[in-house]
Formats: C-alpha cells, structure tokens, sequence
C-alpha cells in the first residue's frame, strides 16, 4: 500500500492506493488462458472445442482468458463470452447502470483517470451478479517497462484478485472474525439529475433517476426496498441508502461462504475521480460502516486493501481477448489510465444474470 501525496484536488485525509499485486501470480497463466489458435475460431457455436473448453476451465478456477482470437468485433466477442454466461442481466434499479455500447455490451462507466479499487461487482444490493466478462476492443501498447505499467503488467490491465485465497487468510485474523461477526452496511447518497440541471456536476456520482430507471420518488424508493435498500430522502430530493448484508456470500460452486465485499464502496473509492476526489470523506456519495455502523479503522482499511494486492495478478489485454471471470470466486479491479495522444483504451462488459444473495450458510467456512 502506498500513500500518494496531497495536492490541491486530494482530500484531507491521507489517500491509500493500492498496489494490485506483488509480481507473483496466485495461479498460473497455463490455468486460466487458452490461445485462439489453437481452435477454429469461424465456429463460435456453443459447443464448439473452444466453448467446451472455456467452460471446464471455468468449472476449475472461475477465470478463463481468451487470447489471440482474431476478433475485432464487440458481437463477436460477446458471442465467445456467451459460451459460460448463459443468461444475461437485465438492469431492474439499484445498480450503477452502464450505458450500452452494442446491443447487452456496456462501456466500463468509470473514468480512465480513477482507480477502481478491487470488488465484487453488485455487492452493494440484495441482487447480485454470478459472472462478469470484459471484452478488449481498444488496447493500450503492451509494454511491461512503461511507466503507466505496474511491476510488468502491462498498460491498461486488468487486475484480479482470489477471493478464495483472500477468504481463509482473513478469517484467521481479528478483522476477518470481526467482519464475519458484524457483517458491513453500504451507504450511498443518489443526488436528483434535475437539482443539477445547466451545472457542472461537483461531487455528483450517480443520479438516483439513472440508477433506478424512473423519474419518479415513490417509484426509485419502491426499486430500492426490493433491492432490501433502507431509503431515506435529503435536501434537494438527495436519495440516501442503506444495505445492511453479510461482508460474505454463500457459493454453491464450492458449498463454502467466500469474501463478498471491499473497500470500492467505501469514500476512499474516489480518491481519484474527478469532480468528487476534492470532497472529505464524510461528503462523498459512498461510505462503508460495519454492520453495527461502527467506523472502519485505518488499520483495518489497510489490511483489507494489502489482503487483495496479496492475492492479486494482472489480466493483460490484446486486441480481441475476452476475459470471463466469477463474481465469487474473483474480485477485478485496475489502476488509472493516462492516455497518450491518438491512444483509446475500451473495454466491453458483458453482466451475467442477477441472483437474490443469501449471505453466509452457517457451517460453511
């Protein structure tokens, strides 16, 4: 973990970057990538050879990296993407929606220019995903000692983290008992699209109206119950949430709870994202409690963020690879993006369908 410097656009308190991974992968790369050619990649049917590969590797490790495909096409890529996620997610409210960029392909929705600290997607909603896939349109050049590289990934990774791994480590520690005993609460603050109509949008993140697809108070409110959201309303119809919920998840694929949760929902998730990174902590759209609401110590978010980088590796992208990763089994994340002239870096993201999430399952640690 690193402390970056203050400056005129940071926050009072000290801003913690992580540090992704140590240059040590928890598997190898032979466990999770298949190469395009070593199949016929004109037959994309599901069960072609490559489909039924993509899927037993998945079935081992819940990663599958898809490289050197020849594919340039977005419908393309999500086609071979499609060869483990069955069913798709249609956005009902509650989750941060991304806009579409082809038909069920949606753009990241984050700033090249902020970090994304390591998290499970939809972790902060009764509904969550099982499966999330990106698919590399544009790519950054891949050369390990550039500087916007970290310790030989390349520019514009990915990152990963095991969250199987993660889980038993922090279980033998007082924090992981701890998060395990009194689970954690996701607060958001959804501003009104309308109080910001003709201004520039200063410490705005996501209006409840494209969260929850209505204009309507009562509507959003209702969305947000069925997401098992507490709801309250602020000044100028500021829409403020509360999900209490396990900081674990039930996973049927191993009959074992794993971590579920990080500290991407917490303030420190816009240390570095324009038009919010200028506000303190207590003024930004998201904070993370525990469950009792008791403050995350320094310490503690310390420990959580090295608990990831310790587990982490890089998913490095070419033109064409489509990455599928579990939900359960892995967290993603990746660092800020500076893009040279004439540089596009764009990933497609295709969401698997949503499940209702059950927490933990006693005697299944």
């Amino acid at each position: 973990m690193a402390i970056v410097e203050h400056s005129e656009f940071a926050p009072l308190e000290d801003v913690v970057e992580p540090r992704w991974w140590h240059g040590t992968r928890p598997i190898e790369p032979g466990e999770y990538t298949l190469d395009g050619r070593d199949f016929d990649m004109s037959n994309l049917s599901y069960d072609s050879p490559l489909g039924t590969a993509m899927r037993a590797m998945y079935d081992r490790v819940g990663l599958v990296h898809v490289t050197n495909t020849g594919l340039t096409d977005l419908v393309d890529m999500r086609t071979v993407a499609k060869h483990i996620i069955d069913a798709e997610m249609d956005y009902d409210g509650g989750a941060n929606p991304r806009d579409n960029i082809e038909p069920n392909v949606y753009e990241i929705g984050a700033p090249l220019s902020a970090w994304l600290h390591y998290h499970h997607e939809m972790a902060y909603v009764g509904r969550s995903t099982r499966v999330i896939s990106f698919l590399a349109k544009d790519v950054l050049p891949q050369a390990a000692d550039d500087p916007g590289a970290h310790r030989g990934a390349s520019r514009g990774a990915t990152f990963v983290s095991d969250s199987i791994g993660a889980t038993d480590r922090l279980l033998s520690t007082d924090f992981g008992r701890k998060l395990r005993d009194l689970g954690v609460c996701y607060h958001r603050n959804l501003t009104d699209r309308d109080a910001f109509a003709g201004k520039t949008e200063f410490g705005v993140y996501n209006h409840w109206q494209k969260s929850f697809g209505t204009d309507d108070c009562e509507v959003a409110a209702s969305r947000a119950r069925d997401q098992r959201l507490a709801v309250d309303w602020g000044p100028d119809r500021l829409m403020k949430t509360r999900f209490y919920c396990s900081a674990f998840e039930y996973f049927p694929g191993l009959d074992r709870n794993v971590l579920y949760s990080s500290l991407a929902d917490h303030g420190m998730w816009f240390d570095t994202w324009p038009l919010v990174q200028h506000l303190p902590y207590e003024e930004r759209p998201l904070h993370m409690t525990f469950g009792d609401d008791s403050e995350i110590s320094p310490e503690e978010i310390q420990q959580w963020i090295d608990l990831y980088d310790d587990f982490g590796m890089p998913l490095d992208w070419s033109e064409g690879d489509i990455g599928v990763i579990c939900n359960y089994r892995w967290a993603h994340g990746r660092p800020e993006i500076h893009l040279a002239n004439g540089e596009q870096r764009k990933l497609g993201v295709v969401l698997g369908d949503q499940y209702s999430r059950v927490g933990v399952i006693a005697n299944r640690w």
